[in-house]
């Protein structure tokens, strides 16, 4: 088993879904994980560090946790079926009856390791079959022109450069209800 960390949040260029990056401790290799927009709020929540003033599902799934005498132990992502992944919280307690095993999306693992400090962990078979490599000089390189370009950039340009950018709506014939396919493979649909 590999320990994989959250490089963070992407959008995926096409379909303009939110993607979750999991990379592997020497960096050069990432997961994808497709998501929807609520799911990557809750990652990002638990990035963040901060407190909402009311408990989130996740928070509140923590405080269940504690209030049960139990720990989130590990997350760990074990298997790709039909291009979606699957998870498994290991939730331990003080006494042996309470180690168990609980199914859960990825997304939903993720937010939760990420409140109690857990280690998320992913089968190297999984690591092997859904990684793209990366390349961390040219990670570096986007980092620093995106840096650049916003302290050449005033707010009021942004915003003018942003409204020149988004698409005009545009109406389906009749009859066409706009049906969206989902995510692509590798993808978490639903979770």
């Amino acid at each position: 088993m590999v320990e994989m960390s959250v490089a963070g949040i992407a959008l995926d260029a096409a379909s303009r879904s939110p993607i979750v990056l999991l990379r592997d401790p020497s960096g050069r290799r990432q997961v994808p994980i497709w998501i929807d927009q609520a799911q990557a709020q809750n990652i990002l929540a638990g990035l963040s560090g901060q407190t909402p003033p009311r408990p989130l599902s996740h928070d509140l799934m923590v405080s269940l946790l504690v209030a049960g005498g139990l720990t989130l132990e590990r997350v760990i992502v074990h298997a790709i079926e039909d291009n979606t992944f699957r998870a498994v919280l290991k939730l331990g307690g003080p006494g042996p009856e309470q180690q168990q095993e609980l199914d859960a999306r990825p997304s939903d693992a993720i937010a939760l390791a990420l409140r109690t400090g857990s280690g998320i962990w992913m089968l190297e078979e999984v690591v092997a079959d859904a990684s793209i490599p990366v390349d961390a000089e040219a990670d570096a390189e986007d980092r620093e022109d995106f840096r650049r370009f916003l302290d050449s950039t005033s707010p009021a340009e942004l915003v003018r450069h942003l409204s020149k950018a988004q698409p005009e709506p545009q109406l389906a014939p009749e009859g066409d209800e706009g049906e969206q396919s989902g995510p692509p493979a590798g993808g978490e649909p639903g979770g």
